[in-house]
């Protein structure tokens, strides 16, 4: 079973990530898991941070010479605007300096107001540090190694944007081993040129307008063995799995598998995807999807088809013009606080997501073909693959 935790805060000494239960014997490198980082804090639209900031991996325990051990493995980011919070954010001694201002005006659309009441905290900055987005640093370098586990298999995934305001990529046709090289080309990570550049032009009226905007991505994942998952118990459901990583995501507010609510107003028959057989044989089996509107899954579990998620993202909630809410220690009327942020972060979402839905894709692999090393699960999984394939 694979276990996973992040810890850490946004201005604090660094975001850390911990994967327990991660199999022996997967060669990793430190641009493996910096690669991703990288990409994280791309796109046009984020903020000062950005620039202060250049993610790279840490590796603290559970690797050595290049391969994992098999015990548990911790990861650090460190952040390096951490020498500007230091007094601030110091563990044992009271907060000082000029950064210690107590933050009283909780944000419309953040964790600010209710974690203080919930936490009974007088400081609004006990909770924003550990609710800020800057946590999916450490998401991303876990998702790193889960994604180098499932190339093992013959697992990829790439996620993109499609939709920002109002502006809507025209993306459906493009295929998905496409979709990383087309994407990476965009300043929005959007495989349409058109689409592409009207997100741009939105954002800078965002910008100009001291707004900020949301959008959607869609994330493929292909080469999936069928049967991931079960329908037998909710919590061993994939689809509900991917949907629980989904919405734990900073700013996530609605999730669909393949057409999702975009089918909603169709009927049964042009909505299912008819089955056929073939006889070349492959990762998926044999039965193939005439269509794939269920995204890949069926009764909770993986068809073989490509995987398809979308995740749609609301505006950041930190605004440069910001919104009417109330001083919790004079309970007045006020303006909400204003912290360095991003106009748009959806072009870095698409990476967050792609982490997430490997973290858990590889948590379904290790509990179907588990062992103690890669090379145990690739004996399980060849010939699970070859029993499925007789049918």
């Amino acid at each position: 079973m694979l276990r996973y935790l992040t810890a850490g805060e946004s201005h604090g000494r660094g975001c850390f990530a911990i994967l327990d239960g991660f199999p022996a014997g997967l060669h990793i490198q430190p641009d493996d898991i910096n690669f991703w980082l990288a990409e994280r804090q791309k796109g046009y639209g984020r903020g000062g941070r950005q620039r202060i900031e250049k993610d790279e991996v840490d590796m603290l325990a559970g690797v050595r010479g290049g391969y994992t051990l098999g015990g548990p493995i911790l990861m650090a980011v460190w952040n390096r605007d951490f020498k500007n919070w230091t007094d601030a954010m110091d563990p044992w001694k009271p907060s000082t300096g000029p950064r210690a201002v107590k933050v009283v005006q909780p944000r419309p659309g953040h964790a600010d107001l209710v974690g203080a009441i919930k936490y009974e905290q007088d400081d609004c900055r006990n909770i924003l540090e550990r609710a800020s987005a800057r946590e999916t640093s450490a998401r991303v370098a876990a998702g790193a190694l889960c994604r180098k586990l499932l190339a093992e298999f013959g697992v990829d995934l790439a996620g993109h944007v499609i939709q920002i305001g109002p502006v809507i990529a025209k993306t459906d046709k493009v295929p998905s081993q496409d979709i990383r090289k087309l994407s990476m080309k965009s300043q929005v990570r959007c495989c349409d040129k058109e689409a592409g550049a009207n997100m741009v032009a939105v954002i800078k009226d965002c910008k100009r307008k001291k707004d900020s905007v949301g959008g959607v991505v869609e994330t493929r994942v292909w080469g999936l063995p069928l049967g991931l998952g079960t329908f037998t118990q909710w919590d061993r459901k994939l689809d509900a799995r991917i949907a629980q990583a989904m919405m734990s995501i900073q700013a996530v507010k609605g999730v669909e598998v393949g057409i999702g609510f975009r089918g909603a107003n169709r009927f049964g028959s042009k909505y299912h995807d008819e089955i056929i057989r073939e006889e070349k044989a492959r990762v998926g089996g044999k039965y193939r999807r005439l269509t794939n509107n269920l995204g890949g899954t069926e009764g909770s579990m993986s068809t073989g088809e490509d995987m398809i998620v979308r995740v749609a993202k609301k505006p950041i909630s930190t605004l440069m013009k910001p919104l009417r809410t109330v001083n919790i220690e004079t309970l007045e009327p006020a303006l909400a606080v204003l912290e360095r942020s991003d106009t748009c972060a959806v072009p870095a979402l698409a990476i967050i997501v792609e982490a997430s839905i490997a973290i858990v894709l590889a948590e379904f692999f290790i509990e179907k073909f588990g062992g103690d090393t890669v090379a145990e699960m690739k004996r399980n999984f060849d010939s699970y693959v070859a029993e499925t394939n007789k049918r």
